[in-house]
C-alpha cells in the first residue's frame, strides 16, 4: 500500500506517514518503484502513532515511545511510565478545568439570582 492509499484509505495525514518514515522505524517498509509500501505491522505502528498523538504525546514523545516499542517486550515498564506520566498531566488538566466550569457556574448563579430577584421586585 502505497502512502496516498494509506492516508485516504486510514485517515492518516500523509505528515504522520513521513514522520514516521523519517523515524526509520518503518523497518518493514519497503520502497518500491519510488514509493514505499506499508504492511499490516507498518499500519499497525501508525495506529499507535496516531493513538499517541490523540492522547497528547508530542512528536519527541511519540518517537521515544515508539522506539521503546520496537525494542520489545522488556521496555514495557518504561512505556507503562510514560503513559502514567501522560494520564496524570491529563488528569491535572481536568481538575484545573473542573475548577474553572466551578467558578463559571457560581458567576453565572450570581447573575441569574440577581435577575431572580429584581424580577420579583418589579
Amino acid at each position: 500500500m502505497t502512502i496516498d492509499e494509506a492516508s485516504e484509505r486510514y485517515q492518516i495525514p500523509i505528515e504522520v506517514l513521513r514522520e514516521y518514515e523519517s523515524w526509520g522505524l518503518c523497518g518493514e517498509v519497503k520502497k518500491v518503484m519510488g514509493a514505499w509500501q506499508y504492511d499490516d505491522t507498518d499500519l499497525q505502528r501508525l495506529s499507535v502513532i496516531m493513538t499517541l498523538h490523540d492522547i497528547g504525546f508530542n512528536n519527541a514523545e511519540v518517537e521515544s515511545y515508539m522506539r521503546l516499542l520496537l525494542e520489545g517486550n522488556f521496555t514495557e515498564e518504561e512505556r507503562l511510565q510514560m503513559l502514567n506520566k501522560k494520564r496524570g498531566t491529563t488528569l491535572d488538566e481536568i481538575h484545573f478545568k473542573q475548577k474553572q466550569l466551578d467558578r463559571m457556574d457560581y458567576l453565572r448563579y450570581k447573575i441569574e439570582k440577581a435577575q431572580k430577584e429584581r424580577r420579583l421586585s418589579e
